[in-house]
Formats: C-alpha cells, structure tokens, sequence
C-alpha cells in the first residue's frame, strides 16, 4: 500500500520546493556546426547535429 499525504501541500511549499528543480548554467555549451547554444550530449535544436 502506497502512503498518502496528511495534509494539502501549499502553493508557496510546493514551489520551494520546485525551486531547486532547474538547468544549471554548466550544461549549455556551443554547437561545433552551427556555434548557437545547445545543451551537452544532446542534439542542436537548430542544425540538428
């Protein structure tokens, strides 16, 4: 059986708490093809290499 929440979570709580979940500014690096911004290990968005 799965647990279940006592109480309503509140908005400004719930937020606090979401703050954390972000990018970090690190992780953005520029494509070698098209030299736009691109995040690493992933595809360029624009040229698509």
């Amino acid at each position: 059986m799965a647990g279940t929440p006592k109480r309503k979570i509140s908005t400004a709580r719930q937020g606090k708490r979401r703050s954390q979940i972000k990018l970090k500014l690190g992780l953005f690096i520029r494509c070698s093809n098209c030299g736009k911004p691109k995040l690493n290990h992933f595809r360029c968005p624009h040229c698509q290499k």
